[in-house]
């Protein structure tokens, strides 16, 4: 038989007597990350939206080819030339296949920036009704904003 002396059986041994168990969550550093977090959100919001500014690597593509594609230019007074020379509208289709033969299939159009849409749309439906595939010619922009 044990004997005690200090009645200890009424209430469990802890090793640290004088801590309380905690029961309860402490919820400030979860508010503290979400509030961080939110933060973060309002900052990169708008960067998702308008995107990032980015430069893009420069690559020059080059094509080996010993192939003269055809290639009609409209000067800003529409005046015409199929590969540097003159040329009547009237006449394109058919001087397109004496010089390239039936195997051109493609046409590009180069254009003045300002040139009468007309006399581009003139071009464009004279090309399309000989069964002529129309590519338009253009250059990327230089992009200034780095610079």
């Amino acid at each position: 038989m044990a004997i005690s002396v200090n009645d200890q059986s009424a209430r469990p041994l802890r090793r640290y007597a004088g801590t309380p168990t905690l029961a309860e969550i402490n919820v400030i550093p979860l508010v503290d990350v979400v509030l961080v977090l939110l933060i973060i959100f309002m900052l990169t919001a708008h960067v998702m939206e308008f995107g990032l500014d980015i430069e893009v690597p420069r690559v020059r593509q080059v094509r080996d080819t010993a192939e003269e594609l055809p290639v009609v230019s409209i000067t800003r007074s529409g005046e015409l030339y199929l590969n540097e020379t003159p040329v009547n509208i009237n006449e394109l289709p058919q001087a397109i296949r004496q010089r390239f033969g039936e195997g051109a299939k493609a046409v590009y159009v180069r254009a003045d920036r300002l040139v009468v849409f007309e006399v581009f749309a003139q071009v464009a439906a004279a090309l399309g009704e000989a069964q002529f595939e129309v590519r338009v010619v253009t250059r990327p922009e230089e992009d200034t904003r780095g610079r």
